[in-house]
């Protein structure tokens, strides 16, 4: 049990070493943008929307 419980918190450890995002994260966060802009074209988002995007883009 002591072994995993090791292992678990090296792996936990290793994942949360990783702050710089790399080219897959970056595409995808490209896309994901564009298709909130399509999104916003065709149905624009009101006063509440845009401030929990600010708030989501600030965290991440």
């Amino acid at each position: 049990m002591r072994a995993f419980m090791a292992v678990l918190l090296l792996a936990t450890l290793g994942l949360a070493a990783c702050h710089k995002p790399g080219p897959a994260e970056r595409t995808g966060r490209s896309l994901d943008r564009a298709g909130e802009r399509v999104r916003d074209a065709v149905d624009p988002p009101g006063p509440t929307e845009r401030v929990g995007r600010a708030v989501d883009r600030a965290l991440n």
